[in-house]
């Protein structure tokens, strides 16, 4: 699976930077929130430049996003587990209903092209399939751009706040229509079910 998922990652980076952005983001952010390495591919493959950048933003959204639009079932601890612990912990949420992959996915969707083309973003392979596990998406990112404020800046809106944003106003909506429902996003942290107020 691994093989085939990095064939398909590899004709991605061939192609123009819209498409690449958006098929690397998407794989390589889907492949974190499952029971594959995402961080094991991207190193597999090597992933440098603009490809790695689009995979750090497309892992960004998973966490960021889960961690945003679970908010409202996991507070604060949920906050800090999914978005800079892992969004792993959601998987037993994605079995039970896939349609949680959705408002993450869309967010390193129309991300992942905005950050390549628009500002740039480059990673490295160590860095590129970690997301803001501990911060060393962003950490990576700082060290092949440079530190500095316009980086920063990068960072905050295209790893953390547009994720955040874009991730809460799809499962909003979703909620809305009745696609996701309370407790869908619901993680176990320290043994604690947090109740709908």
């Amino acid at each position: 699976m691994m093989t085939g998922l990095g064939r398909l990652i590899m004709w991605g980076t061939d192609q123009s930077p819209l498409i690449m952005g958006m098929l690397v983001a998407t794989i390589v952010g889907l492949a974190l929130s499952s029971p594959i390495s995402s961080a094991a591919l991207a190193l597999m493959l090597d992933l440098s430049g603009t490809a790695a950048g689009a995979a750090t933003i497309g892992c960004c959204a998973q966490m960021v996003g889960f961690a945003a639009a679970g908010f409202r079932e996991n507070r604060f601890g949920g906050l800090a587990a999914v978005g800079i612990g892992t969004s792993k912990l959601q998987l037993s949420n994605i079995v039970k209903n896939p349609l949680i992959l959705i408002p993450p996915t869309i967010a390193g969707l129309i991300l992942a092209p905005i950050g390549i083309i628009g500002f740039g973003m480059v990673n490295n392979a160590a860095g590129a399939g970690m997301g803001t596990s501990g911060l060393v998406g962003q950490l990576m990112t700082l060290t092949v751009m440079g530190f500095h404020p316009s980086v920063f800046l990068a960072i905050a809106l295209l790893h953390i706040v547009g994720p955040a944003v874009i991730s809460l106003v799809v499962s909003e909506w979703m909620r809305k229509k009745g696609y996701i429902q309370f407790g869908d996003l619901t993680i176990q942290t320290g043994g604690m079910k947090h109740e709908k107020n």
